[in-house]
């Protein structure tokens, strides 16, 4: 509590020194005495919460905000006491590619694989995701993916763990059939707009990539985080159809080859999946957001 007042006479004084036209806040409580001390010295402000389910931050300064901007439809009625909020979607560098075939294919093959069967994309955020590596090592061992295969992150911090584990059951990490294992993916873009499937957690950048691509996708939303906001944010997809959820602590390699399979053994469901992943994506993001900035600057 005497760091958070102690921060706000701070933020008040750079503020009164740097004299801006609008302050911006993108959630969680670093941005609360900024926000606050902005608006006492009546600047403009805004915030933007990329979360299906609204932070404790941004509901504390909802009435002291000019304008909150969220990215889904379902958090408007979840902010009481907002001066203004609007769904603008949140800005994410990954967009959706058309690729040609042999462009895909190029892609497919230089990660080591080939175009003649489905890809299955496994991330787990940048740190990687324990349970999800553990799921995948034991389809892996059954030899369970023989109708697709698998782009696998496992975050940088487990690859040693994941090979270690792998070498341990006879299975050398870069020879494994129909399967690439990587610690990190760094042509994102390119991977997930030629995969098949997406498989991962649910934070908010993560669920609208895959609106934005529209992929069908299994979510495994990442537990103990504040109000549960991945599961929340998951909920967005699986509302509409367009995604499975397996709760962390449920899954085990054989629901999620099972889910795994009900998706890409049906080609129909697939395409029904992705296109309502789509219908959920907000469009013209940045043009929404600059257009509100305007307005607050007027």
């Amino acid at each position: 509590m005497w760091k958070t007042l102690k921060g706000y006479r701070e933020a008040r004084k750079i503020i009164q020194e740097f004299q801006p036209d609008i302050v911006i806040g993108t959630g969680g409580y670093i941005c609360g005495a900024t926000i606050l001390a902005a608006h006492r010295l009546k600047i403009p402000t805004v915030l933007h919460e990329s979360n299906s389910f609204p932070g404790r931050a941004v509901k504390m300064l909802a009435k002291s905000t000019d304008t909150i901007m969220v990215s889904f439809e379902e958090t408007l009625g979840r902010i009481k006491k907002a001066k203004r909020v609007v769904c603008t979607g949140t800005p994410v560098k990954i967009k959706k590619r058309e690729y040609g075939i042999n462009e895909k294919n190029s892609i497919i093959q230089k990660i080591g694989l080939n175009g003649l069967k489905p890809i299955v994309l496994i991330i787990g955020g940048s740190q990687g995701a324990k349970k999800i590596n553990e799921a995948l090592i034991q389809i892996i061992q059954n030899k369970e993916n023989k109708n697709y295969q698998i782009i696998w992150a496992t975050g940088p911090k487990q690859f040693d763990l994941v090979k270690e584990i792998l070498e341990s059951k006879n299975i050398s990490i870069n020879n494994i059939e129909q399967t690439k294992i990587l610690p990190y993916i760094y042509n994102m873009e390119e991977v997930m707009n030629v995969a098949d499937v997406i498989v991962g957690r649910s934070g908010a950048m993560t669920v609208t990539e895959i609106s934005n691509l529209g992929k069908p996708s299994i979510l495994i939303p990442l537990p103990n985080v504040s109000h549960n906001h991945q599961f929340y944010n998951a909920r967005v997809l699986e509302n509409v159809g367009a995604a499975k959820i397996i709760l962390n602590d449920e899954l085990t390699g054989e629901n999620l080859k099972q889910a795994i399979d009900e998706i890409i053994l049906n080609p129909s469901k697939q395409k029904q999946m992705g296109e309502k992943a789509y219908k959920v994506s907000t469009k013209q993001v940045e043009d929404k957001i600059y257009q509100e900035l305007k307005k607050l600057l007027k």
